[in-house]
């Protein structure tokens, strides 16, 4: 896709837009929650601090450029080894972007898409060994059986990034669905080499049930190899019942994944009216969906039996009402010390990119950045250089960094 000069020019002149926050002495003086609208429902949280936890303020100034306004239907992004970006593009392919956002190339060559409602070229991973290997893998809603599913694929750019080769499926959700919504779909490589997957349970009523079901792959947390089979070690090898691929299940629609510092994996997914989670996830747990919830039906109806806590099920380790709409998160690692370790979320129908001060795997901080900004956030990156970026549903490439 070639970016326009009046894009770039219109860009240019938003750029470095400086958003300095006045300097506190301690975050905890800014009390209260960024969250002021009365919730759906009245249920009580399980515990301390697991929702509408105390507002934080970052204290160190930052700037935000707008580096592009042309991306189409950015879904996914992640960086190169030598700077530049691969940008999913929902419609069914990806653009290699360069550093500073001005130069897109299409790369052609990847399988046809199921791209209505929530479908399409999603996520998108490199190889661990992609230096050497050239190697991408990818997510995508594929027109299979009588409807579509949330299938991983693999392939091997060409030398100068303008084609993919070699691609195969190596994995897919089964069973397929005539649907439209809720694919999951993000990816996350694990320091062994293996290969998160996560699926959403495809949003009717009817594949709801299938959440809380082992014997498919909707609703779930998978864990596989470069090839698609089940990772050793995984919790349900050789159990009957259960895909050997599943890590862990009873989640809605996990449009976030990430690995923070430590290793840990953890994931955000959307609630229905309220009850969107952040998660730690552990192998072999029951995230409820299906059975518990904080939210309700969009109907104003009680999910289920209205119940939020449920023996064999776990919590959330935190969760919104009314919803954010979480979809990619990050963990940061660049050079705005007091965002070390926090947690990024992009926001859909937030607008907003949602910062989660965390200790000991619990919040104890929340901070919404970019509000003004009314920007659909679709991902969030870590990126090379110490700075954060952001996609968004109008085509924009973020970049956020320290002043």
């Amino acid at each position: 896709m070639k970016v326009s000069t009046r894009s770039i020019l219109t860009a240019s002149v938003l750029l470095l837009i400086s958003c300095t926050g006045k300097s506190q002495k301690n975050e905890k003086e800014n009390s209260g929650s960024v969250e002021t609208q009365k919730p759906n429902s009245n249920y009580k949280p399980a515990f301390e601090g697991q929702t509408r936890i105390n507002a934080v303020k970052t204290s160190a100034p930052y700037q935000v450029e707008v580096l592009n306004t042309d991306l189409g239907r950015p879904w996914g992004i992640i960086n190169l080894p030598d700077g530049r970006f691969l940008i999913t593009d929902k419609t069914g392919y990806m653009n290699v972007v360069s550093s500073d956002g001005k130069k897109v190339s299409k790369i052609s060559g990847f399988p046809k898409v199921d791209s209505k409602g929530q479908g399409g070229m999603l996520d998108v991973a490199l190889d661990p060994d992609f230096k050497n290997n050239n190697i991408i893998y990818f997510s995508f809603s594929e027109p299979f059986g009588e409807g579509n599913l949330t299938s991983v694929a693999k392939g091997k750019l060409s030398a100068d990034l303008k084609n993919i080769a070699d691609v195969k499926v190596i994995f897919r959700a089964e069973p397929s669905y005539d649907g439209d919504k809720h694919y999951g779909s993000r990816l996350a490589f694990d320091k062994d080499g293996y290969l998160f997957v996560s699926t959403g349970e495809r949003s009717d009523r009817i594949t709801r049930a299938y959440a809380q079901k082992t014997d498919n792959y909707l609703g779930k947390i998978l864990k596989i190899t470069k090839d698609g089979k089940p990772a050793p070690g995984n919790p349900f090898i050789g159990k009957a019942g259960y895909k050997p691929e599943i890590y862990a299940y009873g989640v809605r629609n996990p449009q976030g994944m990430a690995i923070d510092l430590n290793g840990s994996l953890w994931d955000v997914e959307m609630g229905p009216r309220g009850g969107d989670e952040i998660n730690l996830i552990q192998p072999g747990k029951n995230y409820g969906w299906g059975d518990v919830t904080y939210g309700i039906e969009y109907s104003g109806d009680k999910v289920g039996q209205g119940i939020t806590q449920k023996e064999g099920t776990e919590q959330p380790v935190y969760y919104w009402d009314p919803v954010i709409s979480p979809s990619g998160v990050t963990f940061y690692t660049g050079n705005m010390e007091e965002w070390k370790g926090n947690l990024f979320i992009g926001c859909l129908s937030g607008e907003h990119i949602n910062r989660i001060v965390m200790k000991d795997n619990k919040v104890v901080g929340e901070e919404r950045l970019l509000e003004d900004r009314r920007e659909r956030f679709r991902d969030v990156l870590d990126g090379m250089g110490g700075n954060l970026y952001a996609v968004t549903d109008s085509g924009k490439l973020y970049k956020i960094s320290k002043k």
